[in-house]
């Protein structure tokens, strides 16, 4: 890609950004589990569950799917519903069905290689721009800029940037600064360095730049424009929606503890692939037991009389937020799950384990206390 030469004062500022970085992170740099591996699958494993995560929540996760999962070719064996049980607690469950289904792609279509070039690597499920970027420059040492949320932060306040980066003219902007940025044959350790940087010190809030290796040639810092970059749209009111739960028990034979009913999400959209309790979104006129018996009739042909909610659970998604109303339930009929469902077991406190449950249903059984000594 030809571009017009810098001048010269800018040319050595890079020099220097870049020096400065790379000895600073050399020095401070975290030693988290995948740092110690150029395996393209584990650093792949890694970036995906850091979208959205903070380090502290994946560190556990990442050892334990790496146990169960060692390489892609297990990952690639395994049961969908045991990979969602893995996933269970950290959130945006797309993430894992995409893993999977990107790791069976690997096995059957690129001999268990996780691919090299940037067009076949981003072709995968749930592969986008960064993770391309990161697997292909820490992993085979490939000059590709990866920019996460961490490092579009350092890079708007490196270079004062108060455009909208959700606009197409703001996410060029930044692939610019990236690639004017990155050292040919240090991709790898630059981009975890800036990355480093962004997670540490240039933080969104308050930023501690008497910390910072570059400050001197942070174009926000002598404008004093820190808190300002990156340029932060208005939030929007978050929507609240009303749910209620079935919480359904059947008594089992000989003293075991009585099942309760599950159903599986359809594997497509928000928690796709989960189990949850038979769930309805409440009408503006109808109680909640109202709404469970129209779904539940619907989309489990089942008849359904709700009880008087005996709990209430409140949940957060990345744009909504959720309050649930808990209600025992009597069912007659056999589930037969359509819809948004597409399986229903009865389980008993033993076989949760096995399941990956959404996090308003382990909120839910924790409030209900089911499968409590």
């Amino acid at each position: 890609m030809s571009e017009t030469p810098a001048p010269r004062d800018e040319r050595e500022r890079r020099e220097r950004i870049r020096e400065g970085l790379l000895v600073w992170y050399l020095r401070v740099r975290r030693d988290l589990p995948w740092r110690r591996t150029r395996d393209p699958y584990r650093i792949w494993v890694s970036e995906v569950m850091l979208q959205q995560t903070q380090v502290p929540t994946v560190i556990p996760y990442y050892a334990r799917f790496l146990e169960d999962f060692p390489t892609v070719d297990a990952l690639a064996a395994a049961p969908l519903d045991r990979v969602l049980a893995h996933w269970q607690g950290l959130g945006y469950y797309a993430r894992a069905r995409n893993l999977h289904a990107a790791a069976r792609i690997v096995v059957e279509q690129q001999e268990g290689q996780v691919p090299r070039g940037r067009a076949a690597i981003r072709a995968l499920p749930g592969i986008g721009p960064y993770i391309a970027a990161a697997v292909l420059s820490i992993a085979y040492g490939q000059d590709e800029a990866a920019i996460d949320t961490n490092i579009a932060r350092v890079l708007c306040r490196l270079y004062d940037y108060g455009g909208d980066l959700t606009r197409a003219e703001g996410k060029r902007a930044l692939q610019a600064y990236a690639e004017a940025l990155l050292p040919p044959g240090r991709a790898g350790e630059f981009n975890t360095a800036i990355m480093e940087l962004g997670a540490t010190v240039c933080v969104a809030r308050s930023p501690r730049c008497d910390e910072c290796p570059v400050r001197e040639d942070c174009l926000a810092h002598l404008r004093g424009t820190e808190e300002l970059r990156p340029h932060r749209p208005a939030k929007r009111p978050t929507p609240y929606r009303t749910l209620a739960a079935a919480y359904c028990l059947r008594q089992a034979p000989e003293n075991e503890p009585p099942r309760l009913l599950v159903v599986r999400r359809v594997p497509a959209g928000l928690l796709g692939g989960m189990w949850e309790l038979p769930t309805a979104e409440v009408g503006a006129v109808e109680t909640p037991g109202e709404a469970l018996r129209r779904a539940l009739g619907e989309h489990l042909g089942v008849e359904a009389r709700a009880g008087e909610p005996l709990a209430r659970v409140e949940h957060g998604y990345s744009h909504f937020r959720v309050g649930v109303d808990l209600c025992p339930c009597d069912l007659t009929g056999e589930p037969h799950p359509t819809g948004p469902w597409d399986a229903a077991r009865w389980i008993t406190p033993a076989e949760r384990p096995s399941l990956g449950l959404t996090g308003v249903a382990v909120k839910s059984l924790a409030a209900l206390g089911w499968g409590e000594e």
